[in-house]
């Protein structure tokens, strides 16, 4: 190679390297709260909700899961679910409009123009958009929940829940220590059964005295001697 095209190369390489760390200043993915970083790659995105979707469109409940998954392959489409019963598809995307990120970008009509060459035409009067807060609405809901979500068992109410959760939850600890016991006397018992793993693992080795039988020695009972067959 050229001498020259070897320079004009390193050239264009150390503008674009310039360029880019130029471009990372303006982007700050990360929020910093109580005294934590967070890696936040998106400020404020958008939710579409498409309702009343033609059953003709839609087809079968397979159709519709197939039609999420590849909403889903979008690199611009965050969250996607196609309700087939409901006939409704609700998208949350990074609109082309954030200046904030540096991830990939759609807009509604492209969503609409997707949906159509996948058979699913929209009603332009069913159609709800709003913004959404992704750190506060998104990120948080996930990862950092304010409250714990909690369920009661299949078949109680949550009021029946509370009034039996205290004991059944004494229960559970009982039983687990119970378990946690028998897993060290389980172990204790092989350490001393096996005295070359004891000593492996830098542990003294306990000796044991033999087990006795099941039912233990017959109270009086004598030695029996050896008996040869023709003697």
């Amino acid at each position: 190679m050229d001498r020259r095209e070897e320079e004009a190369n390193e050239y264009t390489y150390q503008k674009e390297l310039e360029r880019e760390k130029k471009d990372s200043k303006q982007y700050n993915e990360y929020v910093e709260e109580n005294g934590e970083r967070f890696y936040v790659p998106y400020r404020m995105v958008k939710e579409v909700t498409f309702g009343d979707i033609s059953k003709e469109d839609l087809v079968d409940s397979e159709h519709a899961a197939r039609l999420q998954y590849r909403l889903m392959l979008q690199e611009a489409v965050l969250f996607a679910k196609v309700e087939f019963v409901a006939r409704k598809i609700r998208i949350t995307y990074n609109p082309e409009s954030a200046t904030d990120n540096r991830k990939a970008k759609t807009s509604k009509d492209k969503l609409v123009e997707f949906l159509a060459k996948e058979g699913v035409h929209v009603n332009d009067r069913s159609v709800a958009e709003r913004d959404v807060d992704y750190y506060n609405e998104i990120y948080k809901y996930h990862f950092n929940p304010a409250v714990i979500r909690e369920h009661p068992p299949w078949g109680y109410t949550m009021e029946e829940w509370k009034g039996m959760k205290a004991e059944y939850e004494a229960k559970k600890e009982g039983y687990e220590r119970q378990k946690l016991e028998s897993f060290h006397e389980f172990q204790n018992e092989y350490l001393a059964e096996h005295p070359e793993v004891a000593l492996q693992l830098g542990k003294k080795p306990v000796l044991r005295s033999p087990k006795p039988g099941l039912f233990g020695k017959k109270k009086g009972a004598k030695e029996k001697g050896f008996w040869f067959h023709g003697v």
